[in-house]
């Protein structure tokens, strides 16, 4: 509202892009600092389909292999994806693991292990959480130790050959599951 002899507020006008060849240009403003810092990169290391390694891989970052790994993988505080092309002979040790192509050797995770129903693991896992979807392939044993309350140490072993195939209930291919407190 305006009052009798005063003048009103100019109304802001859109700002219009330079002529084309004026040689200025509009650059947007950046995000604050403070939204930058708040925002993490994530790095993903990427093992491509037509790559093969024979030695130990370790580092700092995630890990997706796609193509062939002997030897060792040491990825603390960091995962491992085995893809579906992905060939892996070696010892496996990061924060968690998923397997959707194959692993020939002992895994051990710090949170999980999850195989995929494409993913095949022949050999020992070691993990507080381990996941089997239908139709994943699995030989070996695998440990699942978790610290109680009371000090004690509780661990449920998986043993023998589990091959467990879509389309097929659970209850044809029996797994013995023994559990220990000492």
């Amino acid at each position: 509202m305006a009052w009798i002899g005063q003048k009103t507020d100019p109304q802001p006008t859109p700002h219009a892009p330079p002529a084309p060849g004026s040689g200025r240009q509009v650059v947007p403003p950046s995000p604050p600092m403070e939204s930058r810092s708040r925002t993490e990169m994530t790095t993903v290391a990427n093992i491509g389909k037509s790559l093969q390694i024979k030695g130990e891989v370790s580092g700092d970052e995630d890990l997706t292999v796609e193509g062939k790994v002997e030897g060792k993988i040491t990825l603390n505080g960091h995962s491992v994806t085995i893809g579906p092309n992905g060939r892996v002979m070696a010892e496996v040790r990061a924060r968690s693991v998923v397997v959707g192509g194959q692993l020939r050797g002992n895994v051990t995770a710090d949170d999980k292990v999850e195989i995929l129903a494409t993913g095949t693991v022949l050999g020992d896992v070691r993990a507080p959480r381990v996941v089997l979807a239908d139709g994943a392939h699995f030989k070996g044993t695998i440990d699942m130790e978790t610290r109680s309350g009371d000090g004690g140490r509780a661990a449920a072993t998986v043993s023998g050959g589990a091959s467990r195939s879509a389309g097929a209930p659970p209850s044809q291919a029996p797994v013995p599951v023994t559990a220990a407190k000492p």
